[in-house]
């Protein structure tokens, strides 16, 4: 079973979704897209919490009003994390989730050290959970499956994009061609005139007689 929430204080709201224990947080750790942002109390037991970006976006782009929302269902899903003030919420980008096979069961390691932020959660804030509590859906994805389908999207963007790429460089090559062919032509035409020019102006050139 995996929870998700909607965050809709932006005009384009978040979906924002977690693990039931940590069997499945194992799932998420596999099947997790590009687009995802994984939140967690630092230094403490919580749950795995996930952002999903919108398309292009980085972790550099999330809304503050929206980081506040993660950090803030973080925290209430920690049994240390929700009774204790100033706590912090690490957040990385699920490609920098690092996992080996000596690792416990919903463990995980970080790639890249310097690629995981932190945002500092001073209190509880009752008003933004109960807000995130409401949009609560309980669901049991094939997140293996949805990972194909996303997967496959993605491929056939890149395929069209590569087709529309060589597309462009056919009719550029064509127009340089044609142009180039013209150029020839004028060229050309341009000679034939120079030509007949001088022949005519041969032609007309009095001839002159030498005395002797």
């Amino acid at each position: 079973m995996v929870f998700y929430f909607t965050s809709n204080v932006v005009a384009s709201p978040y979906t924002i979704y977690m693990g039931k224990d940590k069997y499945e947080n194992e799932d998420l750790i596999k099947y997790g897209w590009p687009e995802d942002i994984w939140f967690h109390v630092d230094k403490l037991s919580s749950a795995h919490v996930y952002l999903r970006l919108h398309k292009g976006q980085t972790i550099d782009d999330i809304p503050k009003e929206v980081l506040i929302d993660c950090a803030q269902l973080v925290k209430n899903n920690s049994i240390q994390g929700c009774k204790t003030n100033n706590i912090n919420i690490v957040y990385t980008p699920w490609t920098n989730l690092k996992k080996t096979g000596d690792m416990d069961v919903g463990q995980i390691g970080f790639h890249v050290q310097k690629e995981v932020k932190i945002v500092a959660v001073e209190k509880k804030i009752n008003e933004t959970v109960n807000r995130l509590e409401k949009t609560k859906e309980e669901r049991f994805p094939d997140l293996a499956a949805e990972k194909e389908c996303r997967d496959r999207e993605e491929r056939n963007e890149k395929k069209a994009q590569i087709q529309e790429m060589k597309r462009k460089e056919k009719d550029e090559m064509k127009r340089k061609k044609e142009l180039e062919e013209l150029r020839l032509v004028e060229k050309h035409r341009c000679f034939s005139l120079s030509c007949r020019f001088s022949s005519c102006i041969k032609h007309q050139l009095p001839r002159l007689t030498i005395s002797h």
